[in-house]
């Protein structure tokens, strides 16, 4: 399964690089494909880049539907990306 999921940026570093969070879990990624990206802002994270900005509200919408379908958005940040649940497997 693969998923696009928002993220918060917590640190800007060298290139177009940065570090998100989720859920306690840290991954550095690509801002290549997204311009004026700041410390605070959410991104919607695929497979290494940051896609698109959103703002913290969408992102809260987004990130509940997630744990509704018993879907751990922290652990596919962290590259399992398996459901929580049994019910959901």
């Amino acid at each position: 399964m693969c998923l696009a999921i928002p993220a918060r940026i917590i640190e800007l570093l060298d290139g177009d690089q940065c570090r998100v969070e989720l859920g306690g879990v840290r991954k550095e990624i690509s801002l290549a494909l997204v311009d004026d990206a700041a410390v605070g802002d959410y991104v919607i994270v695929h497979v290494g880049y940051a896609l698109t900005k959103l703002d913290p509200e969408e992102a809260a919408q987004t990130l509940a539907l997630f744990a509704e379908a018993g879907i751990d958005p922290a652990g596919a940040l962290a590259g399992d990306g398996l459901p929580t649940t049994e019910a959901a497997r």
